[in-house]
């Protein structure tokens, strides 16, 4: 899989460090200029749908997975490799003091009518919920957010990134 970026964050001085690597993925659905997305109301973002793979799951059995949890879409196929994001992030739980997240973002179409998500209490606790969003406004809105709020995660900078590539890779190819 190709890889699209790789950042490590400003605090971070040796990526070597007592690490362990995560790997995630990122479900990529597309209608015409509108994405499926997911707003989480603690951070004031939107984000890819996807989540961590399991332990000894496969990775696009884990993409299949979290899709169906965090939206309730169903049916997912045509799914296409676009690219590996990674990020070397300071870890705050005991043991490590770096995550290298993985994160393997792919392309797939769903069925059209989401069921109910099956989101986790982090989650719903994070008001975070699907939403079929224009991706040029959710592109502004992360903007505005990386910009102004206080609040912000550590994962917009990666979403934004996405979301335009998404935006010059695959929304002119419709265009043409």
């Amino acid at each position: 899989m190709r890889l699209l970026k790789s950042t490590i964050h400003p605090a971070i001085h040796d990526i070597n460090r007592n690490k362990f690597t995560r790997k995630a993925t990122r479900a990529i659905v597309i209608n015409g200029d509108e994405i499926l997305l997911l707003y989480t109301k603690r951070y004031h973002d939107y984000s890819l749908p996807g989540g961590g793979v399991d332990e000894g799951e496969a990775i696009i059995d884990g993409l299949v997975r979290e899709l169906k949890e965090e939206t309730g879409a169903h049916n997912v196929q045509n799914i296409q490799e676009f690219g590996l994001y990674e990020e070397f992030r300071p870890w705050y739980k005991e043991g490590f003091d770096i995550v290298h997240m993985q994160s393997y973002c792919y392309v797939c179409t769903i069925d059209d009518e989401l069921l109910d998500p099956q989101l986790e209490s982090h989650e719903i606790d994070n008001g975070m919920h699907p939403i079929w969003m224009n991706i040029h406004e959710a592109i502004s809105h992360n903007e505005h957010t990386i910009a102004n709020s206080e609040k912000k995660g550590l994962s917009i900078e990666r979403e934004t990134f996405l979301l335009k590539l998404i935006v010059s890779e695959l929304l002119t190819l419709d265009k043409i």
